[in-house]
């Protein structure tokens, strides 16, 4: 079980994203006001953020980079959500410091995989696209 971070200001994106990861036997810590989003993952530690990127106040990237920047939290990773993905957006996401991002309206089983993927990642275990520590 990981204990994931959900950043989002939409009620039914947050349930629906909640719901599932905790299907999937995760344990969510919900914030729906990005303001509070570092504050909150300092005292939940998470395994995993997951960030809108359109959010008010502080914007995912905004969020992203924050994360980054704290000692607790730098090595934390980070998926990134969005309604908007253009061209380039990739490479923005990543910059600001996010491993993977998925596009609304989410595919329940490429979040479910993503999210998968980057826990596996990051607790060491070997993925078919990681190095050998």
């Amino acid at each position: 079980m990981a204990k994931i971070l959900v950043v989002e200001d939409n009620a039914l994106n947050i349930k629906l994203f909640c719901d599932l990861l905790t299907a999937h036997g995760h344990e969510t810590e919900p914030v729906t006001d990005s303001r509070d989003a570092l504050e909150r993952a300092r005292a939940f530690r998470p395994d995993l953020v997951i960030t809108d990127i359109q959010l008010p106040y502080i914007t995912g990237i905004e969020l992203m980079e924050l994360l980054r920047a704290d000692d607790q939290l730098k090595n934390v990773p980070i998926m990134a959500v969005t309604a908007y993905a253009a061209a380039g957006d990739d490479e923005r996401f990543k910059a600001a410091g996010a491993q993977a991002y998925v596009s609304k309206p989410i595919s329940v089983m490429r979040f479910a995989e993503t999210v998968d993927q980057l826990l596996a990642e990051s607790s060491g275990v070997e993925g078919p696209n990681q190095n050998n520590h």
